[in-house]
Formats: structure tokens, C-alpha cells, sequence
């Protein structure tokens, strides 16, 4: 087959199947799995805040230190095949291929391009605040509202 009727790796290999690389590049980079969630005490649906984690760039929605965010933040979720929390949203590529559904057009894979994630909407850069500028104690009132 030639190269040019290949398919992509997100439609051929399920996964697990993936290499690390290519499971990064299914992130999409929206940046909301960086935003502080909170837990209805009564229902225990996750809420999301506006507010971010102090080392997402809300600029280019990319961790400012990627390889130590675990180390630095050590509530950071790190996303494998065996760790998908319920509350990443719908849209993202990991809940979306584990749906068996297409990624869609704003996708970077799909687009070629990083920034028709901002261009859809999706992204949370321009919408966010980062923790660094509030009282995390007050984390109800940052509500996300959208």
C-alpha cells in the first residue's frame, strides 16, 4: 500500500497499541484536563473551574514543565490507557477514539494545524485563570459556566 492511502495511526492501532509518542500527539492540547475540579458533595459530579494549574502556559495551553509536572504538582493526572478519568470532557481524543468515533476537523492531527483548537473554541487559554492569581480556598466561585 502506498504511503499516500496509509491510514493514520489513531484509526489503525487501538490505544494501548500506541507508541508513547504518538499517544502524546493525541493530546490535543485544549488544556482542559490542567483546570482545578471540584466535587459535588451530594451528587459527585466533577465540576470544572476557570482556574488552571500554575504550570500550564495559559498562551500556548502547553505545560511549562512537562517532564517534572508530577513532581511539582502532585495532583497532576497522568492520562494512560489505564487511567482515563470520568472527567475529561467529550471532546477529548482519548474519550473520542475510546468511543470508537472520528477525531474531529479541529483536531491538530486531523487540521495540521495547533491552533484550530483555539479557532473551535475548545481550548481553554483565553478563558482560564491561572492558580498563582487566587485563593485556592475560594475555588467555588472560579465555576466554569459555559
Amino acid at each position: 500500500m502506498s504511503e499516500q492511502l496509509q491510514k493514520p495511526f489513531w484509526e489503525t492501532k487501538s490505544m494501548r497499541d500506541m507508541t508513547p509518542t504518538e499517544w502524546e500527539q493525541l493530546c490535543d492540547g485544549c488544556a482542559i484536563c490542567c483546570l482545578h475540579k471540584l466535587e459535588d458533595e451530594d451528587t459527585g459530579e466533577i465540576c470544572y473551574t476557570r482556574v488552571a494549574c500554575r504550570l500550564l502556559d495559559l498562551n500556548t495551553c502547553q505545560c511549562q514543565d512537562y517532564p517534572n509536572r508530577s513532581k511539582k504538582v502532585p495532583g497532576c493526572v497522568m492520562l494512560s490507557p489505564d487511567c482515563l478519568p470520568a472527567w475529561i470532557p467529550d471532546t477529548c481524543a482519548y474519550r473520542v477514539l475510546g468511543s470508537e468515533q472520528p477525531l474531529p476537523w479541529w483536531h491538530p492531527l486531523v487540521s495540521g494545524d495547533r491552533q484550530t483548537v483555539r479557532q473551535a473554541g475548545i481550548s481553554i487559554g483565553e478563558k482560564a485563570i491561572s492558580e498563582q492569581y487566587i485563593n485556592r480556598n475560594e475555588l467555588q466561585h472560579y465555576l466554569w459556566e459555559e
